[in-house]
């Protein structure tokens, strides 16, 4: 402001300076030609009701909706002004433009007195305004600028490209949009017009399966939203460092700075990204250099983008975070930021609102109705739910209700936090063609009022009661499978997934096995399957850490048990699963006489496989153990690609994907013998290689290489004491007590 005031005295031949507002003024009134048409050519009405949101200074105090009635004669300022309680329009203060580029809304609010300006530094400037009043924290944290005392913001004015009498209502919706835009999930939820159904993703899978904005352009959208500059994205080739060559493990990877003529060979990849934001004084407030690689130089932009949206997420929605926690987040996921990152969003705690979205602490939903015929077309993880939706707003006890957002196609990919966690859920559960309808309590957040807030007034209060629920209407229209699933079911009939559980029928009843445990069981499609076939099995048990897919389990196993319990050819007594990792220990589930893992390994790190291996060898003891993991050299088939002639050099193209966005390895044929060879060593288990889709004797081998373990005759079944791991105890079914009730 001292900068205006002080070139406008340079020009006192041409503009006249208020002694006491901060007002400039036209010496010489413009000419009467020029006045006359814009004041007889306009076609407004004589009264023009424009709808307004008044900002009080005061957090007690609600946001609320205002009309203000410009007079076609009058001057918009004055009556803006009249509402701030101010005398004339030279007492108003208007902000930058605020929302979308072409947006002409702004905020208005209180102009400082001149004097206070007279013979201060900038800086002085700064800290003079804080003696106009208290500061209106939403209305400064909107405009990102300075602005004390009550605020209205509006859409209205004079532009340069029209001298008609510009307007457009802003209503509380508008508003609270404004303020979710501001936060990563928030931009995202946006995105796809979806605030009571989507969530920001946890992991950027492929482009195919990505909704909604990207998270690049999300991340520009945030930084502009708080005026900071745009984010700077680096990415660089890696080479393979050959001295880092572990056995039975993928070759470690190193970042090397490639010179100019090395640039065209590196688009190949893989890749990794780095990331830096600035404020507008060009002072660096984050920076992210994570050692993840990417094949494709778009995904390693995506993904380090969407991992600062997430760190940021978590930052805004935990007001309370101590600094020092903020360090220990920042440095697990590879962060680093400086004092001016506190300072960039100070006011950010203050403004927003957030309750548990979403989250553990809104409680499970209650299901009212899951309707219609249950199908084969369930979705899993990976793959792509299409449902329609409606989500209606209820006080129990009465027959208010009132519909606040409905979608008649909406996609998301399963497993991916990509939707509220009660309502992926409920879709989890599902088959294609049926309906869900279930409540969950109202969340008092900026994202609910962001909704409620478009519809009536009578809406609005009755968001606030806490006697008020949200009722969701879904209908699970399509289920597109994962990529891995649809190209097996492509190349192979039957699909690879049966032909694994056909092998595992195969050795239990050639070991004769009663008891059965499913190591990584999911949502138990394995178990579910070995109950259509005649085995010696008495006893079944699956284990996760997905309590959401063991809780699909436990509904497709019940219904499935209690349908056979009069089968006299079904064998099975009892059937438990358990809430527990796989590589941690649990005597419950110790020495049975098979155990299985199809299809689980290559989900985890390779460190915790190798862990696994030796704690399910050492201390589960299984008499006989399946392991099934795909044959990276078989992606040269499913994908149409090739697939270098040097074993060595096999990664540092990448010019075959894995077959699924999830997995954290795959291995060759030789990296998987050796694994399990020297598994079998250490704990006195014999091992023989087989698989499924393919053959042994045709290159590339099969497509889903198994190792078979089998515990040698004097067992390596250990004395010492072993301590028990916490596993819970989520379904239990016994064939008895089914018999009992009847």
């Amino acid at each position: 402001m001292s900068l205006v005031l002080k070139a406008a005295s340079t020009l006192t031949d041409l503009v006249v300076i208020s002694d006491e507002q901060l007002s400039i003024q036209r010496r010489n009134p413009y000419p009467s030609e020029i006045i006359s048409p814009i004041n007889h050519g306009s076609s407004l009405p004589e009264s023009i009701p424009i709808d307004v949101v008044h900002i009080p200074v005061s957090r007690d105090k609600a946001v609320e909706s205002l009309t203000l009635n410009i007079s076609a004669t009058g001057y918009y300022l004055d009556i803006i002004a009249h509402a701030l309680g101010l005398m004339e329009a030279s007492d108003v203060q208007i902000s930058r433009t605020i929302g979308k580029a072409s947006s002409e809304m702004r905020i208005y609010s209180s102009a400082p007195k001149k004097h206070i300006f007279d013979n201060l530094s900038e800086p002085q400037v700064n800290q003079a305004s804080h003696f106009e009043g208290s500061k209106n924290i939403r209305a400064s944290y909107l405009a990102g600028q300075e602005i004390y005392g009550d605020a209205i913001m509006a859409s209205v004015g004079y532009t340069w490209r029209s001298s008609e009498f510009f307007h457009e209502a802003v209503s509380l919706c508008l508003y609270y949009r404004l303020l979710v835009n501001k936060i990563p999930s928030g931009a995202y939820q946006i995105s796809r017009n979806a605030i009571l159904a989507a969530k920001l993703p946890s992991t950027y899978t492929t482009k195919s399966n990505w909704r909604g904005s990207i998270p690049r352009d999300i991340l520009c959208t945030i930084c502009r939203s708080h005026h900071l500059s745009e984010p700077v994205f680096s990415t660089q080739s890696i080479s393979l460092d050959s001295s880092l060559d572990l056995p039975g493990s993928r070759k470690k990877l190193k970042a090397t700075q490639l010179g100019e003529e090395e640039k065209s060979k590196a688009a190949v990849g893989p890749f990794s990204c780095a990331v830096k934001i600035y404020s507008k004084n060009q002072d660096l407030i984050l920076q992210c250099s994570p050692q993840e690689s990417h094949r494709k130089q778009t995904d390693a932009v995506q993904s380090i983008a969407l991992k600062v949206l997430s760190w940021l997420d978590i930052y805004f929605k935990k007001p309370d975070i101590s600094l020092e926690k903020l360090n220990l987040l920042a440095g697990k996921h590879g962060f680093h930021f400086t004092p001016n990152f506190v300072k960039e969003f100070a006011l950010c705690h203050s403004v927003h609102s957030f309750s548990s979205i979403g989250t553990a602490d809104e409680g499970e939903p209650s299901f009212i109705d899951i309707g219609g015929q249950n199908s084969e077309g369930t979705p899993s993880n990976g793959s792509l739910a299409s449902i329609s939706y409606t989500v209606s707003l209820f006080k129990e006890g009465d027959c208010f209700k009132e519909n606040l957002e409905s979608c008649e196609e909406f996609e998301f990919e399963m497993g991916n936090e990509a939707v509220w966690p009660h309502l992926e859920a409920a879709v989890a559960q599902m088959a294609v063609g049926q309906s869900a309808y279930f409540t969950v309590q109202l969340p008092l957040s900026d994202l609910t009022l962001a909704a409620v807030a478009g519809n009536s007034a009578a809406t609005q209060s009755l968001s606030s009661s806490r006697s008020c629920k949200l009722e969701y209407c879904v209908t699970l229209l399509q289920v597109t499978e994962p990529m891995e699933e649809r190209m097996e079911q492509a190349q192979f009939s039957p699909p690879l997934s049966k032909q694994r559980v056909e092998f595992a029928v195969q050795r239990i009843k050639e070991s004769s096995a009663a008891s059965l445990v499913d190591f990584g069981c999911g949502s138990g499609s394995l178990l579910d399957s070995l109950l259509s076939y005649p085995t010696s099995l008495e006893k079944i048990v699956g284990v996760d850490i997905s309590q959401r897919a063991l809780a699909k389990a436990a509904k497709s196993l019940h219904s499935k048990l209690n349908r056979l319990s009069n089968d006299p050819s079904s064998k099975i007594k009892s059937a438990v699963l358990y809430d527990g990792s796989i590589t941690n220990f649990n005597s419950r589930l110790r020495d049975f006489d098979i155990a299985t893992c199809l299809e689980v390994i290559e989900h985890m790190e390779e460190e915790d496989a190798c862990l696994f291996g030796d704690v399910v060898l050492s201390s589960f003891t299984p008499k006989i153990l399946v392991v099934s993991t795909p044959n990276y050299e078989y992606n040269v088939i499913l994908q149409g690609c090739t697939l270098p002639d040097d074993p060595d050099e096999r990664y540092q193209g990448q010019t075959c994907k894995f077959r699924n966005h999830d997995h954290k390895f795959e291995w060759t044929r030789s990296q998987f013998e050796h694994w399990a060879s020297e598994l079998a060593t250490r704990h006195d288990y014999s091992v023989e290689f087989s698989g499924v889709g393919g053959a042994a004797d045709v290159e590339p081998g099969f497509a889903s290489q198994i190792a078979i373990f089998r515990r040698g005759k004097d067992g390596n079944l250990t004395n010492m004491e072993l301590v028990d791991s916490q596993y819970t105890l989520i379904w239990e079914w016994s064939k008895e007590n089914v018999l009992h009730k009847e």
